[in-house]
């Protein structure tokens, strides 16, 4: 049986919250529901094509990650067993099942904390066009997808849909989120980020960067969101790497490089993905998992 695609819920007993590029968020009083579909979002506009199994990757990806940095950090994941939600989401079992985190309700901090150990994507159009990232001056005569001496903490304003995420400066960040706050997350970003790219070289994935929320939870600030999937992160086989050229990717990257590819302009509408990027997008994600967890679907 061919895996159903997941591109939108609709489940009429529940409150349905917020759409994002990718999940779908419902209110169940004391929890949020996060249910990851298949969308795919690239160049912060939603394809017209899901990507099966996309968002069951995505859920098991984020959960294996958010177990291995639990005693560093506190994050909003309550539960990914449809056995454990509340009753009123028992009907929605079905499509709920594989791709679903049951979630504490935490107060976002809008701001997208990207870390890059590489220069790749914006970051490279920014470092040539300014020799600098996020006013974080590099080194002269770095190469696309080079490694960076040390990691650097990039953050970017959050988009609403449609709209593309801009990288700020740390001083806006700060004006942002507030000194302590800001301090906060960036050492937090980096620690997460160096300790998940070691993990990850051992398994021959080189991480790029990746990009992590937080959220303020009974005063505490915690991890919310995904963490550390193909979605939020650029995963490299370490095998195939060279620096000075694109790379290979175990994520969307595909994706955004098929697209650049037909000169798409990067605005909705999206055109159609041919049915080999969608099912090649498909195998890249599940090694992906295989990869990280040594576990499969």
């Amino acid at each position: 049986m061919r895996e159903k695609v997941v591109l939108k819920t609709e489940f009429p007993g529940l409150k349905l919250f917020k759409r994002g590029k990718v999940r779908d968020i419902y209110d169940l009083g004391e929890y949020y529901l996060l249910v990851s579909t298949d969308r795919l979002s690239a160049f912060d506009v939603i394809m017209n094509q899901g990507i099966p199994l996309k968002g069951k990757i995505l859920t098991k990806i984020s959960a294996f990650w958010f177990d291995f940095f639990k005693n560093e950090i506190e994050n909003h994941l309550v539960s990914t067993d449809v056995k454990e939600f509340p009753a009123e989401t028992e009907e929605y079992a079905d499509v709920l099942e594989g791709r679903t985190m049951l979630v504490k309700k935490a107060e976002l901090i809008p701001l997208e904390c990207i870390v890059r150990g590489y220069i790749s994507g914006s970051g490279w159009k920014d470092y040539q066009r300014t020799g600098a990232i996020s006013g974080i001056k590099l080194p002269a005569g770095l190469v696309e997808s080079e490694r960076l001496p040390e990691p650097i903490f990039t953050p970017s304003t959050k988009a609403e849909i449609g709209e593309h995420d801009e990288t700020i400066d740390h001083n806006k960040a700060i004006d942002l989120v507030g000194k302590e706050t800001f301090e906060f997350l960036r050492d937090t970003s980096l620690n997460i980020y160096k300790k998940a790219a070691g993990y990850a070289e051992e398994r021959g994935i080189i991480l790029a960067d990746t990009k992590m929320e937080f959220g303020f939870y009974n005063g505490k600030i915690i991890l919310i969101d995904e963490l550390l999937t193909p979605d939020s992160s650029r995963f490299w086989p370490a095998e195939n790497y060279e620096k000075g050229k694109p790379q290979a990717s175990f994520d969307k990257q595909y994706v955004r490089d098929y697209l650049l590819s037909i000169n798409f302009n990067k605005k909705p509408p999206a055109p159609d993905l041919p049915g080999n990027v969608i099912e090649n997008t498909t195998k890249k994600y599940l090694e992906a998992l295989t990869k990280l967890t040594g576990e499969s679907l």
